[in-house]
């Protein structure tokens, strides 16, 4: 088994737990005397540096959120002199203000251990061609993958996102064995690799795939169409990037570098930390970051963390599969429904991962909408047919949602295609 760094990924949970305390007292320290909107949230909490004295008053501690990123827009979260600070990244800002990613050299080193780890878990070494077709620039996907890539001494292939016919050409010149890019672009080059006929010359044996929710349906469908084996990574452009946990090749979940993130997991309404195997709100402290130490940062990301032992032999506590989100899950008819639900079910019925949700609102009701493609099987089938398969996909997620919604059928290719995150929703809801 291979690891970039077997003394912190093997460590015993006593040794982890006390390097974390330490770690926590320091970043606390660091927080309260450099952010001026965490020591607010500490006062209101009756609450100094001096009162955290390990992990075990993490909760204690206040949350902070990505509204108080925004509100100290750009700099107000800062915990170290301007000086200090040699990299920015931020978020699209589709939802409000941009939110700044800002990194000291150290943050950036620590980075590419992080990635690197991740990529030495899913097979890699120096004699791999990793090709990187996450978005470069602004956008963390690139950067912290491109610099792991380089620690573990691949050729690294900092393609970016697009331009799928130059990525094709580069998987067969240059032979590609590991492939970083969102899960929907996997799903797209693989079908653009089958129009070609060039799927029988690659070298591709994985992929690291991440910056979005995908299903298990969806990793098995990946997996088939490439020939690979498809593995999870997980980050927040606010706390780093990829890489704050990643996906072995045993696929039991994504370990957490704990030595830098210290985990948990919450209920998202009372805030109560729940303990290992619950499912609720993953919530990271940044025990490393020089310039943005977050404590207790809400991701808003529904999952389940847990201490199970990994036949890999890593002692990293892992995060499964993300759930769905507790912020922007979709609310229809008062029921809580997450796109991955709607996807496993379309994926368990035969159909493609390319789909799309439609919410509208009629007076005063609401309405579903799942859009999905036909397969190529489909296209011989009788209307009767077509809508007789309509009909047992629109039952099923009845059943698992518990509210009706509609189920069409549209012509192979005719959703667009994304080369970064796909859009899965569209909510035409005035709420």
């Amino acid at each position: 088994m291979a690891y970039h760094q077997r003394e912190v990924e093997c460590m015993p949970y006593g040794e982890m737990k006390a390097l974390q305390s330490a770690r926590l007292v320091d970043a606390v320290g660091r927080a309260y005397g450099g952010v001026a909107r965490f020591r607010e949230l500490m006062g209101l909490k009756g609450l100094g540096p001096g009162d955290v004295k390990g992990v075990d008053d993490l909760c204690r501690l206040p949350f902070t959120e990505k509204s108080d990123l925004r509100d100290a827009y750009p700099y107000g979260m800062l915990a170290v002199p301007i000086g200090r600070v040699v990299q920015l990244h931020s978020t699209s800002g589709t939802t409000g203000k941009r939110t700044l990613a800002f990194y000291t050299e150290r943050d950036l080193d620590k980075w590419a251990d992080c990635c690197a780890r991740a990529i030495r878990a899913a097979g890699g070494g120096p004699d791999d061609v990793v090709q990187i077709s996450y978005g470069y620039g602004l956008f963390t996907g690139g950067e912290g993958l491109n610099a792991g890539s380089r620690k573990v001494g691949c050729l690294s292939l900092p393609m970016s996102s697009g331009n799928t016919e130059r990525q094709i050409q580069f998987m067969e010149d240059l032979g590609t064995t590991i492939l970083c890019c969102t899960p929907s672009y996997a799903a797209y080059l693989a079908e653009a690799l089958a129009a070609k006929g060039a799927l029988g010359g690659l070298r591709l044996k994985v992929g690291i795939f991440g910056a979005e929710a995908w299903s298990e349906g969806m990793r098995v469908e990946i997996e088939r169409a490439l020939g690979i084996k498809a593995l999870d990574i997980f980050g927040l452009a606010e706390i780093m990037g990829p890489g704050v946990s990643f996906e072995c090749l045993e696929q039991s979940g994504m370990h957490v570098n704990e030595d830098h993130f210290l985990a948990e997991v919450v209920d998202p309404v009372t805030l109560e930390q729940l303990p290992y195997g619950s499912e609720g709100e993953l919530v990271l402290t940044c025990l490393t970051n020089e310039a943005l130490p977050f404590i207790r940062y809400r991701t808003r990301d529904i999952c389940v963390l847990t201490r199970d032992a990994c036949p890999c032999g890593r002692t990293l506590a892992r995060i499964s599969r993300l759930m769905g989100r507790s912020d922007d899950m979709l609310i229809v008819k008062g029921i809580n429904v997450f796109p991955s639900q709607i996807e496993s079910v379309l994926i368990e019925g035969g159909m493609a991962p390319n789909y799309q949700i439609i919410v509208d609102r009629l007076g005063h009701t609401d309405s579903l909408e799942v859009r999905v493609e036909m397969t190529e099987g489909l296209f011989d089938d009788t209307v009767k047919g077509i809508k007789g398969k309509e009909g047992a996909l629109a039952e099923s997620l009845r059943s698992i949602l518990g509210i009706s919604a509609k189920v069409t059928m549209v012509a192979a290719r005719s959703i667009e295609r994304s080369e970064g995150k796909a859009v899965r929703v569209i909510d035409r809801r005035k709420l």
